[in-house]
């Protein structure tokens, strides 16, 4: 059984929960990595601070990112991952509540893969997450990490 890295990089405990509840799957081995800003998630990617203990852990497969971050928001985040040789092949999901179409834009822009909104429903949230799981792990080719 293959093993996937998944970085999520989210504030909210409640959307955490919600996030890695709705990700599980049976045959599925999930790791799950959880950054609460974008300062964290930096430090995880470049393993510094308390995360330097890790190396050399295994790149996640996929990064979930909010984009309303504390400290460094996940606009500037996503920025600063795309233009790093390093770091750039990494798919990054952008895992919003805003629609706003200057959000959208900006994220594609900054070499988003993907851009999603979060439904309310957590029915409809849950079959979103399992789509998107089943696009990035088992439909297409990622790098190896």
């Amino acid at each position: 059984m293959s093993e996937w890295h998944l970085l999520l990089i989210e504030d909210s405990d409640e959307d955490v929960e919600a996030v890695v509840r709705g990700l599980r799957r049976p045959g599925l081995n999930l790791i799950f990595h959880h950054c609460a800003t974008g300062d964290q998630a930096l430090d995880f990617l470049y393993r510094r601070g308390p995360y330097a203990a890790q190396w050399p852990a295994p790149r996640p497969a996929l990064i979930l990112l909010d984009l309303n971050l504390p400290g460094t928001d996940g606009r500037a985040l996503l920025a600063v991952i795309k233009d790093d040789q390093e770091l750039q092949s990494i798919p990054v999901v952008v895992l919003t509540t805003s629609n706003n179409p200057k959000d959208i834009a900006t994220c594609y822009r900054y070499g988003a893969n993907s851009y999603q909104i979060k439904p309310v429903d957590y029915g409809r949230f849950k079959q979103a997450l399992q789509t998107m799981l089943d696009y990035w792990l088992q439909t297409a080719t990622l790098p190896q990490t």
